[in-house]
């Protein structure tokens, strides 16, 4: 019987589509909790959607289990984890009645002692350096001496990090004490209040909504700056052992803070090496993914966050114990793996639309392989049609151009 996976997002970034299409290609029953107008509600992958409304995320998440009587659930984003740990603690007080979902949260994250911190940047990095692991200092500022002192005991340039944000947002790396000062106050400070409502109003995205009103202040985070390339990788998980796993160098970024767009496929034995430990220490289950600093000088790799939900290569079927999907559905199912076709012999991958949104000219569209999802036409529409709202091109202009060499489908 095919395993049934709930995957749970509570924003409309797409690359949760593409997992989506991966584990049913793997043999899964997909469904999604979603916000609407999410690409999975268009999606031939997904059995059925469900509503996630962010005035009522742990009515929305606990609606959407009963439902879909799922066998695993898969969060796709930092806030959706963040709820299912709530909803948790919810059904926990709820003793017997509630003992069921908590078992399924459990079988999908991993151990409940491990919740506080994969949410936590200053807890998780002290559990891998006490681990042996190479990984920079981190500490909690509280105020603006806390950000002072620590500037002076480990000087500048310096990361700040707020707990809770993803996708490089909520990361600053600053480089004098006027400009960490000014981001820390800004990472801090709740969301503002005319944000929280041109999202919800325009967006139809309502998660910043109970911030904004009850003025939750951000923890943020003082991490010691590491000189050298970013990396990333990807694991699946299950009862603390990693099954497969993805690792990339970092080639492109969609923007400084954002995003990457172009990755390198590597191996990393010190990379694997922390995925396995941290694994094994938080029992992790499901799909997690890891990011490093690939040191200068040296090329050691300084663990510097877990980001405790699929991650936007998680999708990937690169070759035996590469493919992460095929892994966890076997887990799930007690069969052997069948892990799908590798979809390319190339090394370099351009993401789909990152890359192209970064620069629709990029030689690595062509060079390396462009990761469309061509089966999936119309979220195929959905992200061409993101791109051109954000920069439609003037009236005169031929827009032609501006879709690149890349072959892609007419709006």
């Amino acid at each position: 019987m095919k395993p049934t996976v709930l995957i749970a997002t509570t924003s409309r970034w797409f690359p949760t589509a593409r997992l989506a299409m991966a584990l049913a290609h793997a043999g899964c029953t997909v469904d999604a909790v979603c916000p609407a107008r999410h690409p999975l509600r268009r999606m031939r992958a997904v059995r059925r959607t469900h509503a996630y409304r962010g005035l009522m995320p742990l009515q929305s998440f606990a609606r959407a289990v009963a439902a879909a009587q799922p066998d695993f659930i898969l969060p796709g984003d930092d806030l959706a984890t963040t709820h299912l740990h709530q909803l948790y603690d919810q059904e926990r007080q709820r003793g017997e009645a509630g003992r069921s979902t908590c078992a399924l949260i459990e079988r999908s994250l991993g151990a409940p002692e491990g919740f506080p911190v994969v949410y936590s940047r200053t807890a998780f990095i002290d559990l891998a350096r006490k681990a042996g692991m190479r990984a920079p200092r981190t500490e909690v500022i509280a105020n603006l001496n806390d950000l002072r002192k620590w500037v002076a005991k480990v000087g500048l340039p310096t990361v700040l990090k707020a707990n809770g944000t993803s996708g490089g947002n909520g990361v600053r790396v600053v480089h004098t004490l006027e400009e960490a000062e000014h981001a820390f106050r800004a990472l801090q400070s709740p969301p503002l209040l005319a944000r929280a409502v041109k999202r919800a109003l325009v967006d139809q995205d309502k998660t910043l909504v109970w911030s904004s009103l009850l003025r939750r202040r951000s923890v943020v985070n003082a991490q010691e700056f590491v000189a050298g390339r970013e990396a990333t990788s990807a694991v699946a998980c299950w009862q603390g052992n990693v099954l497969a796993g993805l690792h990339f160098e970092v080639i492109h970024k969609r923007d400084a803070a954002g995003p990457s767009s172009v990755l390198r496929l590597i191996e990393n034995a010190e990379m694997s090496a922390a995925a396995e430990k941290i694994a094994g220490r938080l029992q992790l289950c499901g799909l997690h993914g890891f990011d490093f600093m690939l040191e200068a000088h040296s090329g050691n790799a300084h663990l510097i966050e877990i980001n405790p939900r699929a991650t936007q290569v998680g999708h990937l079927a690169l070759g035996p114990g590469r493919d992460l999907p095929a892994a966890l559905c076997a887990a799930l199912s007690g069969e052997p793996v069948h892990a799908a076709s590798k979809v390319t012999e190339s090394d370099t991958i351009a993401l789909f639309p990152q890359e192209w949104m970064r620069d629709p000219a990029s030689e690595y569209l062509t060079s390396g392989y462009h990761d469309v999802p061509w089966e999936e036409p119309e979220l195929i529409r959905a992200c061409v049609g993101k791109r051109w709202k954000q920069k439609l091109p003037h009236p005169k202009e031929n827009p032609a151009p501006s879709l690149s060499p890349v072959r892609l489908p007419r709006l």
